[in-house]
C-alpha cells in the first residue's frame, strides 16, 4: 500500500466535499440541524397540560379539591367551565386535554360519608400521552383522598395529623429515580439523537460521494490508475470518518451545553467508541455505493438501511428488552442498538469499558466485516 496515493485520494475527497455545496451541507450542516430540530421536536415530557374544571357544586370543598390539580406543576389551569357543552367544544378544538367534572352535592355527600364520583374527561387522540395524564390524575386524586381523610380524623376524633396520616396510609411507597432524577426526556433523547444522526449522515455522505464518480465518469480514472482497491477504499473512507468524528464531538457539545444532558462517563471511551461507530456507518454507505450506479438509488437504499434500524431496533423509543423475540433478534444484527447502549450508558449512568466493552467489540467486528465486504465487492473494472 502506497501512503502517498492514499493521502492524495484523501485530499481529493476533502476538496470535493468542501467545494460542493450539497456535500458540504450533508457533511457539516445536516447533522447539526437534525440534532437541534429533533431535540426540540422529540421532547416527550408531559407537562403544562391544559385543563379546566366544571364545578357543579360551587362549595368550599369542591374548590379545595380542584386546587390539588391547579397547584400541580403538570397541569395548566384554563379556568372554570359554565357547562358540559363548553368543555366538549374545547376538547374537540384541542384547547384542553382534560376536563374535571365535580358533581352537585359534592360537599354534602362527603360530609355524609358517602362516596363521590369525580369524572375526568381526557382527550385520547394521543394515546401515548393520555396514559401519562391519566396517571397524574389518579395520583393527585389519591393525594386529595388522603388529605381529606386526615382532615376528618383530625377534626372528628382529635388525632394529631401525623397519627392520622399513619392510619390513612400505613404503607408509604417512596420512589427514587436513578440516572435521570428529574425525568427529563431530553436527557434521554439527546444521546440517542447522536446515535441516530451518526447512523444516517455518514452513510448517506459516503454512498453519494462514490456513486457521483460513477455518474460523472471520473471513476474510470481510478479504474485506469495504479491505485489499488485498498488505497481507494481508505482514501474515500478516511475523510468521511474524520468529518463524522468531528460532527460527533459537535453533537456532544450540543447535547451537553445546549440541551443540558448530563455526561457522567469517560470522554476517552466515548470518543473511541464513536470513531468505531462512524467507521461502521461510513462503511455501510461505501458498500451500498459499490452495488448501485445512481445517486437516487444509493440515497434510497442507504436511508432505508440507516433509518429503520436506528428508529425501530436501537432502543431509542422502546427498550430492546420489551420488543418481541423476532424484533429483538433483528436489533442485535445492526450497529445502532450497541451504540445506543454506549451513549445512554456514558451520558446517564457513567458506565465505561467494564460494562460496555462487548458493545464496542461488536461495532469493531461489524466495521471490519463491512470493510472486508466493500473490498471484495469493489472491482477496478467496468461492469458490463
Amino acid at each position: 500500500m502506497n501512503l502517498q496515493r492514499v493521502t492524495t485520494l484523501f485530499l481529493k475527497e476533502w476538496r470535493e466535499i468542501v467545494r460542493d455545496r450539497v456535500f458540504f451541507l450533508l457533511a457539516f450542516i445536516m447533522p447539526v440541524a437534525w440534532m437541534v430540530v429533533f431535540g426540540y421536536g422529540m421532547n416527550m415530557d408531559t407537562v403544562n397540560i391544559p385543563f379546566a374544571v366544571l364545578d357543579q357544586d360551587h362549595s368550599a370543598m369542591s374548590r379545595e379539591y380542584a386546587n390539588h390539580y391547579i397547584d400541580s406543576r403538570y397541569f395548566s389551569f384554563k379556568g372554570y367551565l359554565p357547562d358540559t357543552h363548553e368543555g366538549d367544544r374545547l376538547l374537540r378544538a384541542g384547547k384542553l386535554r382534560l376536563v374535571l367534572v365535580i358533581p352537585p352535592r359534592f360537599e354534602q355527600d362527603l360530609k355524609s360519608r358517602k362516596t363521590v364520583a369525580i369524572q375526568s374527561l381526557l382527550d385520547g387522540t394521543f394515546a401515548y400521552r393520555v396514559r401519562g395524564i391519566a396517571g397524574y390524575v389518579d395520583a393527585i386524586n389519591r393525594d386529595a383522598n388522603s388529605a381529606l381523610q386526615v382532615q376528618q380524623l383530625t377534626e372528628h376524633f382529635g388525632m394529631p395529623p401525623s397519627r392520622a396520616q399513619v392510619m390513612v396510609q400505613p404503607i408509604h411507597l417512596e420512589v427514587r429515580y436513578l440516572f435521570n432524577q428529574a425525568l427529563r426526556s431530553i436527557w434521554s433523547v439527546a444521546p440517542s439523537l447522536i446515535m441516530f444522526t451518526m447512523m444516517v449522515a455518514p452513510a448517506v455522505l459516503t454512498s453519494l460521494s462514490v456513486v457521483r464518480e460513477k455518474e460523472t465518469g471520473s471513476i474510470y480514472n481510478i479504474y485506469a490508475s495504479t491505485v489499488t482497491r485498498a488505497e481507494y477504499l481508505l482514501g474515500k473512507l478516511l475523510p468521511n470518518i474524520m468529518i463524522s468524528t468531528v460532527n460527533t464531538v459537535v453533537l456532544w457539545l450540543i447535547a451537553t451545553l445546549h440541551f443540558g444532558a448530563p455526561f457522567k462517563g469517560s470522554l476517552l471511551f466515548f470518543f473511541v467508541a464513536s470513531v468505531v461507530y462512524v467507521s461502521c456507518t461510513c462503511s455501510i454507505g461505501f458498500l451500498v455505493s459499490t452495488l448501485v450506479r445512481t445517486q437516487g438509488s444509493a440515497l434510497l437504499i442507504t436511508v432505508i438501511l440507516a433509518i429503520v434500524p436506528a428508529v425501530q431496533f436501537s432502543g431509542m423509543f422502546t427498550p430492546v428488552a420489551f420488543l418481541p423475540d423476532s424484533s429483538r433478534l433483528l436489533a442485535h444484527l445492526f450497529p445502532p442498538m450497541y451504540y445506543n447502549n454506549i451513549v445512554q450508558g456514558t451520558f446517564l449512568k457513567g458506565t465505561g469499558w467494564a460494562l460496555l466493552w462487548s458493545d464496542v467489540l461488536f461495532l469493531a467486528v461489524y466495521a471490519a466485516g463491512l470493510l472486508l465486504a466493500s473490498y471484495v465487492v469493489f472491482r477496478k473494472r467496468t461492469r458490463s
